[in-house]
């Protein structure tokens, strides 16, 4: 049993761990949650049966758990973060660990330089389709693969994305960005479906990052990965073969390609009656995903956080590191300086940071 209690439990986050802990009560409890407000905090006790304090230290005195999940704003992340890493608690930190460039390097050398155990919360590449593409990737079916586009999440989130198919590490790269304006009807956003039909003018942000041999392509539209009307993309290019979405291509030699697709397996669709759940995803009849969590009802976002609780348990128990403070600042780094190219319109190049050394 994974017991963590979480800081920030009123916010949009904090609610994908209070669901998840509810569909798997064997895996996952939830000691105590820090919540300021005091009725937010009744009224989550009320809806989700956990106790809930008003500070970190009155939680401390009455729970015990594995880790604390900070869950909290961008400006008060850094804050929590530095208390738990002076009590000697390890932390799961949201995505982005800090805004700026001078906040991370202050937590790197505040927290990593001191040995605090301290992830981040990044689960894009736990997603149960990337999980299958890091798969075919991993098994050099795809050759030396040199070119990636991603056109799934906003900076940090699509650059994690970038750098994990691409096997880049701390790397510099020069950076062109562009930003193309257009009109698109409203979709849903963070409080559920529109209300009312609304034409909004929608940024596409477009930026071409080179790391030495090896080319990112990064393209978000802003919400397009809510949007009803704009689509996910993903493409990863080696030597050997090509990733595109969900269609796989490859060469069994010079002279013969073979074409196959990535198939998600669930259960309960037409005459099975097991549950409804993602069992898998095969790729003709070899599977480069399971779903560790069946037969939870979890959609992939949740899997994918609930594979951070479960690595991060992993990582406090003496396992290897998911997604480091370095990895995470990184990542935030590359992510603000696609901004300045963007805001600039003149080519960028990143320098080597403090976390990377």
């Amino acid at each position: 049993m994974i017991s963590f209690s979480i800081i920030g439990g009123a916010s949009f986050r904090a609610q994908y761990y209070l669901r998840i802990a509810k569909a798997l009560p064997e895996q996952f409890r939830i000691c105590g949650m820090v919540v300021r407000d005091e009725k937010k905090g009744r009224d989550l006790e009320e809806k989700w049966n956990v106790t809930t304090y008003r500070d970190l230290t009155a939680l401390l005195q009455n729970e015990n758990p594995n880790f604390v999940v900070v869950s909290v704003s961008g400006w008060a992340c850094p804050e929590y973060l530095q208390q738990l890493g002076q009590l000697g608690i390890p932390a799961l930190a949201e995505t982005p660990p800090a805004p700026t460039i001078e906040e991370l390097i202050t937590l790197h050398e505040q927290l990593t330089c001191k040995g605090a155990k301290l992830q981040v919360a990044e689960q894009y590449h736990l997603h149960p389709l990337h999980q299958a593409r890091q798969s075919i990737i991993n098994s050099n079916k795809l050759g030396n693969v040199t070119q990636a586009t991603v056109s799934i999440s906003h900076f940090y989130h699509g650059i994690s994305l970038i750098r994990k198919v691409l096997g880049i590490g701390f790397e510099n790269a020069t950076i062109r960005g562009m930003q193309f304006k257009a009109p698109v009807i409203a979709g849903p956003d963070r409080s559920g479906p529109p209300k009312e039909e609304k034409m909004i003018m929608a940024e596409r942000d477009i930026a071409w990052l080179e790391f030495g041999g090896k080319l990112g392509i990064y393209d978000f539209t802003k919400d397009q990965h809510r949007s009803w009307i704009r689509s996910n993309h993903l493409s990863v290019r080696g030597d050997r073969g090509e990733l595109f979405d969900t269609r796989l291509t490859l060469l069994e030699d010079y002279s013969t390609p073979i074409h196959l697709d990535l198939k998600r397996i669930n259960k309960g669709e037409e005459e099975n009656q097991e549950g409804y759940y993602l069992d898998g995803i095969l790729v003709g009849e070899s599977w480069v995903y399971k779903n560790p969590f069946k037969p939870a009802r979890l959609y992939d976002d949740e899997i994918a956080i609930a594979s951070c609780l479960i690595k991060m348990a992993e990582y406090v128990g003496g396992g290897p590191s998911f997604y480091s403070l370095p990895e995470a600042s990184q990542d935030q780094y590359l992510g603000l300086m696609i901004k300045q190219a963007i805001l600039s319109s003149e080519k960028v190049t990143t320098s080597r940071q403090p976390w990377a050394e």
